[in-house]
């Protein structure tokens, strides 16, 4: 079993004053390759910290994390910046999307930051275009967020998580801000980049989206207090 993602007695600890608030506490679990996996918790339980030491947006106190094949605890900041924007892509419940940029720009944003930062040619162009279009929009390549839906920019931001073709998406609540129907259409294309192959992870308090996925971890307390876990 090929591994996108394992992480080894992870621990978290954040320093307030003279408290130490322990975010995670040995979290240990394998994410393989093609995985569809729910995160669950209430807050407090440890899931966000959980999925941004997974996006390398944060590191841990102690404890490995393994990406890609990569031990981050070995990684300079340089290439863990790089391991994110090539590797991981980040689907955000509020979208993160860049007000002033229309929809083109704001999917062609990681390519800004590809190593060595080369400039963005006819041929990324049209692969931005080619996400838009796939995720419904070839009409709105001129938009800015302000003149999209909430499900409309959710779709940019999967546009923009895949445009470096990552193995992994990371997804935060990506139906949180939805209605029902727009997040059955979220989901959609959710399981179909999965059965592209690409690992997805995903937090979400909706138990019927959780449902959705392959299995499911619940945290609490900064440890994994139960789940399905991958044979």
């Amino acid at each position: 079993m090929q591994l996108a993602a394992q992480t080894i007695d992870l621990h978290k600890h954040y320093y307030l004053g003279d408290n130490t608030v322990q975010a995670l506490r040995g979290v240990t679990t394998e994410f393989p390759n093609g995985d569809f996996v729910a995160i669950m918790g209430s807050s407090g339980s440890g899931k966000s910290t959980l999925l941004n030491i997974l996006g390398g947006l944060d590191r841990p106190t102690f404890g490995r994390y393994i990406v890609a094949g990569y031990d981050v605890s070995e990684l300079s900041d340089k290439d863990l910046s790089s391991i994110r924007n090539e590797k991981i892509g980040f689907i955000f419940q509020s979208y993160n999307l860049i007000a002033q940029y229309t929809v083109l720009e704001n999917i062609q944003v990681p390519l800004h930051y590809r190593p060595g930062r080369p400039p963005i040619r006819r041929p990324d162009v049209d692969w931005c275009i080619d996400l838009a279009c796939r995720v419904g929009l070839s009409d709105r390549l001129d938009h800015r967020p302000y003149q999209l839906s909430g499900g409309q920019q959710q779709r940019v931001a999967i546009a923009r998580a895949l445009v470096n073709d990552p193995a992994i998406i990371l997804a935060d609540e990506p139906t949180g801000n939805l209605d029902s129907t727009t997040s059955r259409e979220i989901m959609d294309i959710l399981h179909h980049l999965n059965k592209e192959g690409r690992t997805i992870i995903m937090v979400t308090h909706e138990p019927d989206i959780a449902e959705e996925a392959k299995r499911q971890i619940h945290m609490r307390d900064g440890l994994i207090a139960d789940g399905t876990f991958p044979g």
